[in-house]
């Protein structure tokens, strides 16, 4: 069991992960950390948290266990906040969507505290945000990414490993690289798909049209372009590199099809579709 978890950040995933320790009797008490006042107080009412702390110091004072689950715009000043205060063998982990930015971060800011930070992704989510929408099942039959650091002592590794496997999660690891170039396709260009498809139909259409006409199809694609914009403006920075990359690919298939569409020619097009088909329902079918 871990005796003390310090929550910094109490909004979908903190609160969730919060909520799932303590149906599963994992954790003991529960400090969240967190500046918007709303927030801590909802927190509190929902019983996500035991304590609200709005001085670090004092949240981190006694914890096991740190989870950092703010925005990724937040985390290297709350690195530099939280090292003076991190004590030795005090686990660290985070939730960010995106690891190259954040282990930067925490190498930079940490020093030899580094050996107890684990960065951490949960696979799982909703487009909605704030403790409100925090549930225990969150993680249910959802991966977690762990990206463990060459310095990571592996007694940290495990402790990480073994809380989310405790929230209901399956744990995997793998390098930050390769994650960071894996999710900028599952995840990060499917969310500025959503964002653009939204905002274009708003701008050449009125609005109401559009969900009047729509079937099950824009409302699957659509859902996530409900998601917190300032989280993912700053998913979509922190991982600017894979995700150009993968635009300026995207970019060229879309020319493909439009030349098709220009030309009328239904077997570039057929071929296309088939092939995503395909591939859809070999290896996404989930």
């Amino acid at each position: 069991m871990i005796q003390r978890l310090c929550v910094l950040g109490v909004g979908l995933i903190g609160g969730s992960l919060a909520l799932a320790l303590k149906r599963s009797g994992a954790v003991s008490e529960v400090i969240g950390y967190e500046k918007d006042p709303l927030y801590r107080a909802k927190a509190l009412s929902l019983g996500i948290i035991d304590r609200a702390e709005v001085c670090l110091a004092e949240a981190l004072r006694g914890a096991e266990v740190v989870v950092l689950a703010v925005p990724l715009g937040g985390m290297e000043g709350l690195f530099q906040q939280m090292a003076p205060h991190l004590k030795p063998e005090m686990v660290v982990t985070d939730v960010g969507s995106v690891k190259g930015s954040v282990v930067t971060a925490a190498r930079a800011e940490l020093g030899t505290r580094i050996v107890d930070f684990v960065p951490g992704h949960p696979i799982a989510g909703t487009e909605k945000s704030g403790p409100e929408a925090a549930f225990s099942d969150l993680f249910c039959l959802h991966k977690v990414i762990l990206t463990p650091l060459p310095e990571n002592r592996p007694g940290a590794v495990e402790t990480v490993r073994r809380m989310w496997h405790q929230a209901g999660a399956e744990v995997v690891e793998i390098s930050s690289a390769y994650h960071d170039q894996v999710l900028a396709g599952v995840s990060h260009l499917p969310h500025v798909l959503a964002f653009v498809l939204v905002d274009l139909l708003a701008k050449v259409g009125e609005p109401q049209d559009t969900l009047q006409f729509a079937a099950g199809g824009f409302r699957d694609f659509s859902r996530i372009a409900s998601s917190d914009p300032t989280v993912w403006r700053d998913i979509c920075l922190a991982n600017r590199e894979p995700l150009l990359a993968l635009l300026d690919h995207f970019e060229a298939e879309l020319h493909t099809v439009g030349e098709a569409l220009r030309h009328g020619d239904g077997g570039k097009l057929a071929e296309i579709f088939a092939r995503a088909k395909a591939a859809r329902d070999t290896h996404y079918n989930a």
